[in-house]
Order: C-alpha cells, then structure tokens, then sequence
C-alpha cells in the first residue's frame, strides 16, 4: 500500500489565478461614471466660490481598483501563509510584465499595489496598435507552467519521477474587445500558447498545463455601446474553457469582480442586520446598521441545501435577498444572548471573514468591536417559529472568524439511551444481542487479497447482508430469539453462507425439539415486558412461533441447497397439522352452509304459505270475508287451508313433572340436576309407545272420524260406533 503523503492530490483551478490588466492607451478613457469631489453643501457654498468640476475616473483606474478588491477578499479568507491560493498580476501593452510570483512571501495586496503604484498610468503617446494583450496571454500560460510551492513539494514526494501532477490554473484578463471574432482569437492564442509551452515543460523542470479557465471581461465606459454580450463557460478544448463577460466600467466593473470572486474562490456573503451603533453628530443617539461580509460557504452549508427563493425566505424559513447585481446573501440578525453557560451552544466550525466594504464605517466600527476581543452572537430571523442562534463572531489572534454553532444535539455531549423512542417512551430493544452482533461484524486489518481471492470489503458486506435478512430490533416482535436455549444452534447456523450436513442435522434437531414442547403443552418462554392484562393463548404462541421461524428459514433458503433442506424440514412437520386445521375449518363451513339453507328452505315455505292467503282472500265472496272477519272458520276456505299445512304436527312425547319444574340452564357447564333429567328423559322417553293412528298415517297425521261421512250401513247410523245418543226432554 501506498504511503498517505505519496497519494494523488488534485490542485483545483483556484489554486492559481493569473490576472491580466490591459495597459493600453484606450484604458486612459474616462469611465463615464462622475464622482462629485467638492465635499462643501450646495446651500452653505459662501457667494463667490466656484464650486470644484465633477471628476470622472479613467477605465485603468476603475480596473485596478476592482482587481485590487478582488485581491484584497481572497488574501483576507485565504492568507499567502496557507499557500492554497494563489494570485499573479499581469500587466500588458506593447510587452507583459510580471508584477510578482508564486513565492510566499510576493503573495500580499502591499506587494501587489506597489507593483501598480510603479508601473502607473497608461500613457496616451503609446503606440496603441502594437499594445496587445495577447503578450499577456502568453506570458499567463507560461506562468501557469511554474509550480508553485506545494505542487512542488507534492512532485518531490512522488515515488515515481514520472508520475504526472495535476496542475489546473485559471487566468482573469480585464480588457476591451473589438467583435466577436476578436474574442475567438484571443481563444485559438491561449490554446496554441498552451500546447506550445506544455510541449517546453516536459522537455524543462516545469509543470503541464491539464487544464486552464479563461475568463475574458471586456469594460467599456458607462453609457458607451456595448455590442458584446455574455457567453457562459465552453470547452474550447480539453486544455481550455472560456467564458466571456460584458460590463461597463466604474461600480459596474467592481460588482462584476465581487460576484466572480465568490465563484472562483467558493465564497458567499451574509448581511448583519440591527447592529446598534451611536451616530457621529449626536452621541447620545444610536442607529441600526447593516454590515455585509464574505466568507467561505462551508459556513452556510446547511442553509445553502435547502436552496432559495425570491419570496425573501428560502424554504425553509431562512431570510436571504438578492441586490441589483444579482449577489444573494443570507440575513442574520444582531443579538444580546444570555449568559448562561449552560446554553452555550458548541462549534461545529470556524471560517475567516472579510466586509465587503472595507471602508465603510458600519464594516470599521464592527470590526474594531471584534478586535478588541468582544463576541457578537447571530441568530436567524425566521419567518415563523422561535429565532435560532446559529453563528458566532470572533476574533483569534488578530483574524476575525465565523463560527457556526450546533441547532441540535451536539456529537459531544451524552449519547441518549438507545431505548430512548420516538415521544420519550422506552421500548424494548434488543441491546444486549447488538451488541453481541456488533462485535461479529468487526472490522480488522487484512493483508492484500491475491489473485482471485475475494476482496475482504466485499466478504464483510456479504456477511452482513446475510446475518441482516432477518433481525428483529424489539424483543416483543420476536420469539425464537427470546428463547436462545431451545433454538441453537438454529438461528447462527442458518446464517452461515454454507451448511454441512452435520450442520444441517443440528438445525433439523432443533426443529424436532420445538414440535415436542408443542406436543407436551410446553409454554413459551415469552417475556411479558411491553404487555398489558392476559398474553396470547399457548396455541397462539406456537402458530406465532412456526410463523416466524418459517420467515426466519425463508429469508436463507435461497443461500443453498441445503438451507433448502432445513425449510422443507419445516414445512413437512408442520403440513399434517396445517391439513387438519384445514379439514376442521371446511367441516365448519360445510354446517354453516346447511344451516343457512335450512333457513332459505323455512323462509321461502312460510312466503309461499302467506302468498296462497293473500290470493285465497281475493277470491272470497262478500259473506266469507265478512265471516273471515269476524273469526268464522266454518267456510270452505278454512277447511281448504286446514288441509294444506306446510307442516305437519310434531310427534308427541311423555311429560314428566321433572322436566316441567327443571329450569332450563343459560350458559356454562351442565349442572348436576340437568345430568339426572337428562337420564329420566331418556328412560321414559324408551318405555314411550306412540298413537296408532298416527304410525300407520302418512306424515305422521291420523285422520279422527274416518267414517263420519259416511252413510249408515248394516243397522249403523249416521253416529259414530260407540257413542249413544241421549235422550233429550220434549
């Protein structure tokens, strides 16, 4: 393996930046852009006084002092001491001239402005068509192929010589361009200047250009015409990428350079909003400020995910704005916190900052403030719920810092329980068998793999994935895991990417013993944590039980064919009483379905029998129905319903006085009395002989009188046999 410091290390395109200042004679123009010098009010100038002619700054001026901003913010948030950004001043007219170089000690603002204070003006006597800036252009290509001090340390770290570095750069050239087609010129220049000198630097102790930004700003005076317009970032090449941007001079020019040194350098800007400061002309009055400062957006990482809107507020509640210049920047709000130190939030981090405006007073008085070792707490104005302090600032050792504070628990602090749920309650989680699981799936050095060997990463992760198919987290949603002593070695062995056949006899074992403490009423050793009243039924808990191992084996069957054999195991014991739960459960539904047909059968005989009512009573004359009325069955219409009964009467049995004073008990088992009339019952019921009549009739009816309609016949009257007739008085 590879030692860390010989490891690749990519140097971003920030990592160097040359900039390119156009010095020929048309950057003497004024900017258009007027500056009112004379300081005396309109209204108090004495009679007499001439008052001072605005000023106008030229386009080189206007130039150098946005580069020099742009200069002063990456010096400020990145200090030449930490060697990770890097800026090379170039100015160019009839020649280029370098007006420092990558060394620490030329990476300072003081260098570069003396640089600018010597080289001056541009002159209106130069010869203006041999001023070009592509000798800038050339000279930034050659300048991006010096190492710097780091590429260079990195390069001597390299176990091989010939190992190529990283070296990526981007070059920021202020200029004016004349067409279109001047702009496509200046890109094949910088691509033919890049394929030259990579060609040197391999010949040469120098670094390859891999790949080189452009970007070309092209100012022209306020007000002047402008006939170029944008074009966003294009490959050009794999060597090159350029991006045009179109700006008039004066405050335009040092807007465009503040918005690009956010994106070149991975900046973004946060406005302090309510800072209390005295005013100048009444001291015993205050105001409230603005101060806007810059700083990386590592600071801002949590707001900048949930993105933003132009409602004023991000989505989630954060306020932020946006300026004419289209700069967004996140609003947070002075406060006076408490003192508490037990509400003093921890620090996630700490980013240096710079104001925007470095010569405002706000940005003076704020940064006085900080350096004299005082600490301004920020918190976020939220468009609804409690405010949040969410930064901090400070100074350490003459440098202002931001620092981000935690909004939740801090990694710091006590960890919660880990039974610790959702609402504050406790639930039952299995910590003890994680905490054995954790320490099987542990993670150790490992000598590298050979040739054909699986990778020990992808070993651990199959095993993981293997002992994770099914695993319970709450001991009350498990039942086998609860009852280790009669399950193992089932649960680890199933686990395994391979089974013996040993192995799989000791799982089939396992399986036997739980159908014995089915068989035996056995109950389950089921911890009663988390329950409420009367547990599960024993029979419930072993189909709770069979359920859950059979999961358990479902989830590994497919790992082998023996993980197969110990689920078909399973499912053989258990079909016989899977077949006899099912035969009972069809019988029940077979006798629910007979009932029901009975039912039908009773109530569409009574329909049926109240239907030829309703149409026998139709067909009645005005007399039967008068005489229906009144009860008089004595009609042909009631004998003929007497003759049609669905039904015929139910044979009659015994009496006994026992059964008669028995009362009938609701529920619950049988009672010592109802035992002794059920025998009575049966023994009278089988001395019992039934009516004659009714045991040779049909339907188990007799017709009484069988010959009273009849006529008389061999001295028989029209009474019947055996009944005398009375006399009866005259």
């Amino acid at each position: 393996m590879a030692a860390e410091g010989n490891a690749p290390k990519i140097f971003p395109s920030s990592h160097k930046t040359v900039v390119i200042l156009d010095h020929s004679p048309f950057m003497a123009e004024a900017c258009g852009q007027t500056v009112d010098f004379d300081i005396l009010p309109k209204s108090r100038a004495a009679p007499g006084i001439i008052p001072l002619a605005p000023l106008a700054k030229s386009l080189w001026t206007c130039t150098v002092e946005a580069a020099s901003e742009y200069a002063r913010v990456v010096y400020d948030v990145y200090p030449p001491r930490s060697r990770d950004k890097l800026l090379k001043f170039v100015i160019t007219d009839t020649e280029a001239r370098s007006l420092n170089s990558w060394l620490e000690e030329e990476q300072s603002l003081s260098n570069v402005l003396q640089g600018l204070a010597v080289v001056g003006p541009p002159s209106d006597s130069d010869d203006a068509e041999n001023c070009s800036v592509m000798h800038g252009l050339a000279m930034a290509v050659e300048s991006l192929c010096e190492g710097s001090e780091k590429q260079l340390e990195h390069k001597a770290s390299l176990s091989d010589p010939e190992e190529p570095v990283v070296n990526k750069g981007r070059v920021v050239c202020i200029t004016t361009v004349k067409s279109q087609g001047h702009i496509q010129m200046l890109e094949e220049c910088m691509q033919e200047a890049i394929v030259q000198h990579n060609k040197i630097a391999e010949a040469a102790d120098k670094l390859p250009i891999t790949h080189c930004e452009l970007v070309l700003i092209h100012t022209v005076p306020v007000g002047a015409d402008n006939n170029i317009q944008d074009q966003p970032n294009k490959e050009v090449s794999s060597l090159l990428s350029c991006e045009v941007h179109s700006v008039h001079s004066g405050r335009h020019i040092a807007a465009k350079l503040a918005l690009l040194v956010q994106k070149h350098f991975h900046l973004t800007s946060t406005t302090i909003t309510g800072i209390p400061m005295k005013e100048e002309q009444n001291a015993s009055t205050s105001a409230n400020y603005d101060v806007e400062i810059l700083h990386s957006k590592d600071a801002h990482i949590e707001i900048l995910k949930m993105g933003s809107t132009s409602q004023g507020y991000d989505s989630s509640g954060f306020a932020c704005s946006k300026d004419s210049f289209g700069r967004e920047t996140v609003i947070l709000k002075w406060c006076t916190p408490k003192t508490n130190i037990v509400e003093l939030q921890y620090c996630t981090g700490a980013y240096r900052i710079t104001p925007a405006d470095v010569n405002s007073r706000p940005s003076s008085c704020l940064t006085n403030f900080l350096l004299n070792g005082r600490a301004v707490m920020l918190e976020q104005p939220r468009k609804s719920g409690s405010k949040v302090i969410s930064h901090m600032l400070a100074s350490h050792g003459g440098e202002i810092f931001l620092h981000c504070l935690g909004t939740g628990r801090s990694p710091l602090e006590d960890p919660p329980s880990i039974s610790e749920g959702s609402g504050g309650r406790v639930t039952d989680y299995r910590i003890t068998d994680y905490g054995d699981f954790m320490k099987e799936n542990r993670l150790m050095p490992y000598p590298a793999p050979q040739d054909g060997q699986i990778l020990p990463e992808k070993e651990a992760i199959a095993v993981l994935e293997r002992t994770t198919r099914y695993w319970p987290l709450v001991i009350s949603d498990t039942i086998i895991f609860n009852m280790a002593s009669h399950t193992d070695p089932l649960p680890t062995l199933i686990t395994k990417a391979a089974l013996t056949e040993d192995e799989v006899v000791e799982c089939q074992k396992a399986i036997y013993h739980l159908v014995g403490m089915e068989s035996r009423s056995e109950p389950l050793p089921i911890p009663a944590m988390g329950t409420r009243g009367k547990g599960p039924k024993r029979d419930e808990q072993y189909r709770q039980m069979w359920a859950e191992l059979d999961t358990l084996l479902r989830a590994h069957a497919s790992t082998s064919i023996n993980h197969q054999k110990v689920l078909e195991c399973l499912q053989e014991i258990r079909r016989p009483a899977e077949e006899a739960k099912e035969s009972s459960r069809k019988a029940g539904k077979k006798e629910e379905v007979v009932v029901k047909e009975e039912r039908v059968m009773t109530e569409q005989s009574t329909a049926e029998l109240a239907w030829q009512e309703i149409q026998r009573y139709k067909a009645m004359s005005e007399r039967e129905r008068s005489d229906f009325e009144r009860g008089n069955t004595n009609n042909d219409h009631f004998r003929h319903r007497q003759q049609t009964e669905v039904s015929s009467p139910p044979i009659k049995k015994l009496k006994t006085s026992l059964e008669d004073s028995q009362g009938k008990q609701q529920g619950g088992p049988p009672s010592l009395l109802a035992i002794w009339t059920s025998r009575i019952n049966s023994k009278y019921n089988s001395r019992h002989c039934e009516f004659a009549g009714r045991l040779t009739a049909e339907g188990n009816k007799a017709e009484l009188y069988v010959n009273l309609q009849k006529d008389g016949t061999n001295g028989t009257s029209d009474k019947p046999s055996g009944v005398k007739q009375e006399k009866r008085g005259p």
